[in-house]
């Protein structure tokens, strides 16, 4: 991707974000009051999907989310190394998160930019994800499932379909397990997989150590299994 583009996908990326928060501001009768989060961030790696994307290198993340009622819009930005040149990762969302029936859904659009990625390779896609959750007392389970027309470079068509199931130990530690397929024209097929703890170690920091791994260790260190920590602090 030109210079050129990259900077018109960046100022895409931010306009989407501005122009999705003007919606959510209007979006209810309480629109005086929307909710603001922000959360910085420190990783061994960075992951997408079951796959390491940072080159065994430490991740520094970021992000702000605002959310209005059932709407809400965010932004994360994490810094990556991949072959194709690619040293960050810009992930915008806006989506719709209704109740229903006991379960809680979340139906987004979500814009994926990699700076730093060689010209003429694919940097800039779409994706189209619906999640479906439910928890009763400690133990709750998710269902994600993420498509895409036209992916990060030379993957076409793709499809990302998770489930996971976590169990809340005590009020500040969560253990989790997720298993993944992933299927790509033009990209990698397989399968990966995540056990975990979650522990708040303040209000607003929290640890996480998970053990990351595929079924397609052929296909490189990126889709090996891996060890990985990180810590948050929400604000």
């Amino acid at each position: 991707m030109s210079s050129s583009k990259l900077q018109a996908a960046r100022r895409n990326g931010a306009f989407f974000i501005a122009a999705a928060s003007a919606v959510l501001l209007i979006a209810s009768p309480a629109a005086a009051n929307p909710d603001f989060d922000f959360q910085v961030g420190v990783a061994s790696e960075y992951l997408g999907k079951g796959v390491g994307k940072s080159n065994g290198e430490i991740a520094w993340s970021g992000q702000a989310e605002v959310s209005q009622g059932d709407f809400h819009a965010g932004v994360f930005v994490s810094t990556a190394e991949l072959s194709q040149g690619s040293d960050a990762e810009i992930v915008t969302t806006i989506g719709w998160a209704p109740e229903a029936f006991g379960f809680e859904f979340d139906f987004s659009a979500v814009n994926r930019d990699l700076p730093g990625t060689r010209a003429g390779v694919d940097a800039n896609y779409w994706e189209y994800q619906a999640d479906v959750s439910r928890a009763i007392g400690p133990v709750s389970g998710r269902l994600r499932v993420n498509y895409t027309a036209d992916g990060f470079a030379s993957t076409e068509e793709a499809w990302w379909v998770e489930a996971q199931g976590a169990y809340k130990i005590s009020a500040k530690t969560r253990a989790s397990v997720a298993v993944g397929s992933r299927r790509a024209h033009g990209g990698a097929d397989y399968t990966a997989w995540n056990v975990g703890v979650k522990q708040k170690l303040t209000d607003a920091v929290s640890a996480d150590l998970r053990w990351y791994d595929t079924d397609e260790h052929d296909l490189g260190e990126p889709y090996e299994g891996r060890l990985v920590g990180a810590l948050t602090y929400a604000f």
